[in-house]
């Protein structure tokens, strides 16, 4: 699970930078407003470094054909390296069912790696729009909330925000664990996992952030790469959860197959007497 966890980290690694890098040149292409894509790319400038916008706009109208080569070139590398984490990630769910290796051809085995990165980046994607805008649906709520349920109001709206992370996490690792192994086990029974590792994860992850804003420095020892070896570990962190709850699912498996041979024995016997 540790070499795993690592190897998933670094195809992670690889992935997630180029593909910021898409996603800000495509939102520099947008105008500023009050559209539903004129307001992501106004939340989107809250993570980004000042005058990021700015910057890729002046670079996309001197230099359309260089832009589009960029945005090209790093759209591959992301999709590459996402093939490479989900082949990462089934290798784990393999091993924690304990399946020999070659049960899936060269090809197929990378289809359906391949496959599995829109299955999960999608619904991820969707649950980062809705949390993101939920910020600012909250602000918007705190600002002109005056009524005497005002507490209540807020308090449900959090609710559901978290309650949505929660519902989509699972989802991903569910699909993950049900097509990323060869066992076609049905969904109820993907779910222990999926849930494990989403209660593993969410703890991990906050601790983690306060640890890396409250105690650690990364930059006093990695400089400029600080950031970078800080999402690196969350990474780490996230490819670890998502194995352990593989790992569950495959002891799940394996005691299921040992009732059912168990069973099976059982009738044997007993129509022979």
């Amino acid at each position: 699970m540790l070499n795993t966890a690592k190897a998933a980290a670094y195809s992670g690694m690889l992935m997630l930078f180029p593909a910021l890098v898409v996603i800000t040149t495509l939102l520099a292409l947008v105008p500023e407003g009050t559209t539903l894509v004129g307001e992501m790319r106004a939340a989107w400038l809250q993570f980004l470094p000042a005058d990021t916008m700015s910057l890729l706009q002046s670079s996309l109208q001197t230099r359309p054909n260089q832009s589009v080569q960029l945005v090209f070139s790093a759209a591959s590398l992301s999709i590459f390296a996402g093939l490479g984490l989900m082949l990462s990630l089934m290798e784990g769910f393999r091993r924690a069912y304990r399946l020999p290796r070659g049960e899936w051809g060269f090809w197929r085995r990378r289809a359906r790696a391949l496959l599995l990165v829109p299955i999960v980046l999608v619904p991820l994607a969707l649950a980062t729009v809705v949390l993101v805008f939920g910020h600012q649906i909250e602000v918007w709520m705190i600002r002109n909330s005056v009524h005497e349920l005002r507490h209540v109001v807020l308090f449900l709206w959090r609710m559901v925000r978290w309650a949505t992370a929660f519902v989509c996490s699972v989802t991903v690792l569910g699909a993950l664990y049900h097509f990323g192994t060869k066992r076609r086990e049905h969904w109820a029974w993907v779910m222990p996992g999926a849930i494990t590792a989403t209660l593993v994860w969410f703890p991990a992850t906050l601790a983690f952030g306060w640890y890396v804003t409250r105690v650690a420095d990364y930059s006093i020892f990695y400089g400029s790469f600080g950031a970078g070896i800080a999402t690196l570990v969350w990474l780490y962190l996230t490819a670890f959860s998502a194995l352990l709850g593989a790992e569950l699912n495959g002891v799940l498996f394996r005691e299921r197959q040992q009732n059912f041979d168990g069973a099976r024995a059982s009738d044997t016997v007993a129509s022979r007497q």
